[in-house]
């Protein structure tokens, strides 16, 4: 949400315009400026009725008996007046919130203007793409053949968009997740496994509400929602606190199971694993001081762990600005990282790097104690460290070897018990490490 009192400034509702522009959302600025006026000039009013009433009690106080009728009857029309004030009020406050909420947050000027990712802007690329050739097999193909995930059974009784994954599919998974949250937790990133059922207010704190509320999944019975993103609940840790400056910056690692309906990508992607209802993500956060240039530092770590995860999977990608088109409400900067997939015969969004300055903190209410005995609203930031089961397409693929296994990783074997092949004979007890108990 943004600072209403900014509204004030006509240069600011023509830039927050400008922006809803860039970002193609369906957004007036002025209808939010006249909405933000009708309740300024509701509140003169209500100020100045309440002062002619404290100055007619005070009359009241010091005047005769004769008198006193007169100023009683007066008394009860300013009662009435400010009455119905306050609830002109409470309807024009409503209102102005309900425009807020859909406001978006001003691009950094190092956002590539432009309307779709064709818009974004490449800076650098890591790794050589493997490109299909006729011994090779698409990751569906691939997965079945090694007994990696159930499609047809999982869509039988889950629907469209589901799969299962099982066996080595499953311990694959677990390692890939593992070696993410690991390499967090060394940086220095706190571990956490959050609710993923969630309050409304939740959703509408971070920025996926109102908007996006097509796009998540509801408990009718809990008036709750599943979230699509542990970046919902981290946040949500300090909602309506205020924190030390010592406190920051506080950085977590989520681990979760996330949903999504998917709601605009209806016929898109619906071979595979690339766009499944659920999967499961190791999430970075990050809360720090309201400082443009620590958020920027910050925001190039959070992106360096997640190209340390791709390189330690040894997997081509390429590291993108995103275009202010590609960009979400909140979202001031954001780097996106495509992972070559080569039976997609291109580098497709894996992970994505974002700040978003007060944007959330503002709707969260998450405030810090400044060095100058102030307080101000913090910076919030997020990026995927990894998610799957999107990340098998370019394991499976990328490493698949002629006689139909799959080479392992180096970095991602000592997670799998030291395999370095997986084969559609290689038995699942022998990707757990041996110091289980027996």
């Amino acid at each position: 949400m943004i600072n209403v009192q900014l509204l004030r400034d006509p240069a600011f509702v023509d830039q927050l315009g400008r922006a809803a522009k860039l970002k193609r959302m369906d957004f007036d600025a002025n209808e939010l400026s006249a909405a933000f006026e009708a309740r300024r000039k509701i509140v003169g009013l209500v100020d100045e009725a309440r002062a002619r009433q404290k100055t007619l009690s005070k009359s009241f106080r010091d005047a005769d008996a004769d008198t006193r009728a007169t100023l009683q009857a007066q008394l009860t029309l300013i009662s009435d007046e400010v009455k119905g004030l306050t609830v002109q009020l409470s309807a024009a406050e409503e209102r102005l919130h309900e425009l807020a909420l859909r406001a978006p947050s001003i691009p950094d000027p190092a956002a590539p203007v432009g309307a779709t990712d064709e818009d974004n802007e490449v800076i650098r690329h890591w790794g050589e793409p493997r490109q299909m050739d006729p011994t090779m097999v698409d990751h569906v193909e691939l997965a079945r053949q090694l007994g990696l995930v159930e499609f047809d059974r999982a869509q039988k009784f889950a629907g469209s968009r589901s799969i299962a994954l099982t066996g080595n599919g499953a311990l694959l998974t677990r390692a890939v997740l593992a070696m993410a949250l690991d390499l967090l937790t060394v940086r220095g990133f706190r571990p956490v496994m959050p609710p993923v059922l969630v309050r409304e207010e939740a959703m509408v704190g971070t920025g996926y509400f109102p908007l996006g509320v097509e796009d998540a999944y509801k408990a009718d019975r809990e008036d709750r929602y599943l979230v699509g993103t542990s970046e919902v609940s981290l946040v949500s840790l300090h909602r309506d606190e205020l924190l030390s400056l010592s406190d920051l910056p506080i950085r977590y690692a989520g681990i979760s199971s996330c949903f999504r309906r998917e709601a605009g990508s209806h016929g898109r992607d619906t071979r595979g694993l690339y766009r499944v209802h659920q999967f499961d993500k190791v999430e970075q956060v990050s809360i720090i001081e309201a400082d443009d240039e620590l958020s920027a530092r910050e925001q190039l770590a959070l992106l360096d762990n997640s190209e340390t995860v791709l390189k330690a999977l040894e997997l081509p990608y390429r590291v993108a600005v995103a275009s202010t088109g590609e960009m979400g409400q909140g979202q001031r900067l954001k780097y996106e990282v495509e992972t070559w997939m080569p039976s997609r015969d291109t580098y497709s969004e894996t992970h994505s790097c974002s700040s978003f300055g007060d944007f959330q903190s503002r709707r969260s209410n998450i405030k810090y104690r400044t060095s100058a005995g102030g307080t101000a609203f913090a910076y919030t930031l997020n990026n995927t460290a990894v998610a799957s089961p999107r990340i098998l397409i370019p394991l499976l693929e990328h490493h698949q070897q002629a006689d139909g296994s799959v080479r392992i990783p180096t970095a991602l074997r000592p997670y799998l018990n030291g395999l370095s092949t997986l084969t559609a004979e290689t038995p699942s007890s022998e990707l757990v490490p041996a110091y289980v108990p027996a």
